[in-house]
């Protein structure tokens, strides 16, 4: 059965995770942290693409980000690509369990806005 497509609006919030392969941590070191942030920061200035909100664990992180004119795919395609090419270089292992999921948030009632 084929994945479904994603929901990949402009304005569009969405909550995003990928995880370690067997629950294996992604991030074993300082550089590994720093590297993942390094790349993501400069993604996010390139693509004009907001993050609210960014967390990580050893072996999973979490992304807030609001969609712009680039779509959510290719803003992680570039983001695991490279990490993951940085991390097998530095510690020759599989690094990320599957495809990372994103889950499409909406404002509540209040109209709270990110």
């Amino acid at each position: 059965m084929p994945r479904q497509s994603r929901i990949d609006a402009p304005g569009a919030v969405h909550h995003i995770n990928a995880r370690g392969i067997a629950q294996k941590p992604i991030f074993i070191d300082d550089h590994g942290r720093n590297s993942i942030l390094d790349r993501l920061g400069a993604i996010l200035v390139e693509t004009k693409t907001p993050c609210y909100a960014w967390a990580l664990i050893p072996n999973h992180f979490h992304l807030l980000l609001r969609i712009g004119s680039v779509p959510v795919t290719t803003v992680m395609r570039r983001l695991l690509t490279g990490y993951a090419i940085s991390f097998n270089h530095r510690h020759w292992d599989h690094l990320f369990q599957s495809r990372y999921k994103s889950i499409l948030c909406q404002r509540d009632q209040s109209g709270t806005s990110f």
